[in-house]
């Protein structure tokens, strides 16, 4: 099969549709409303405890105009525990699907997914977890997060036409250009976010890698849980 090279894209992206599905919510209560006022027609769609915090912050006359459950729009609900949320194709549709690809439409319309231009997401706290004193391996591997980083690799990997937001400090920068540019969010952003996400993942990996491979044996393991069936 061949790659997709692609040869045409916007500079400036319009911020129609975002996904929002955070662990810390630090700042979620000014960017919201902010996101909201400088893209009037904006959509968010989110899950679980990100919807039900955004959902207090637009209340419930905006949320009803603005925002969507994730398991709403996909047609699945969400896996006992939040496993799976997000892990559906027509959300990565809408995250890979390029703007100027005729195919990509086609595959759009054919489920009726819709594009989305921003992801904003950070993962389960990992290394917080880690860091506690007396951590089991169970905790560690409970919170290793699996459809946030796919997000975040998604939307940044098409950083062509996604911003993919991984840092709550850079909400006030986006939200500043997103006034200054009547809603839309440069190319050069759009980069500088790529860059970000990437570093993210690969050091949220590597915390991962390093826990298990140096203070994970098999006995200590075998010691986590109660009963192991043979």
């Amino acid at each position: 099969m061949a790659l997709n090279i692609v040869n045409e894209i916007d500079g400036a992206v319009a911020i129609r549709r975002v996904l929002i599905s955070v662990s810390d919510k630090t700042g979620l209560d000014k960017f919201v409303p902010a996101l909201v006022k400088a893209c009037p027609k904006v959509t968010i769609y989110s899950t679980g405890g990100t919807y039900t915090a955004i959902a207090n912050i637009l209340g419930e006359k905006a949320a009803k105009k603005h925002l969507v459950a994730v398991s709403d729009y996909t047609g699945q609900p969400e896996m006992q525990g939040g496993l799976v949320k997000t892990l559906d194709f027509k959300i990565y549709l809408g995250l890979l699907s390029e703007t100027y690809n005729a195919a990509h439409k086609k595959d759009l319309a054919r489920i009726g997914a819709k594009p989305i231009d921003m992801v904003v997401v950070n993962l389960y706290p990992f290394r917080e977890t880690v860091a506690q004193d007396g951590v089991t391996p169970e905790m560690a591997r409970t919170n290793i997060d699996i459809g946030g980083p796919c997000m975040v690799r998604a939307s940044a990997k098409n950083y062509l036409r996604v911003c993919s937001v991984t840092d709550p400090r850079d909400y006030k920068k986006l939200v500043k250009e997103l006034e200054e540019a009547n809603g839309t969010i440069s190319l050069k952003t759009r980069l500088y976010l790529m860059k970000k996400a990437f570093m993210h993942t690969a050091l949220y990996d590597a915390a991962i890698a390093a826990y298990f491979s140096e203070q994970v044996t098999y006995a200590k393991l075998v010691k986590t849980y109660p009963t192991i069936h043979d």
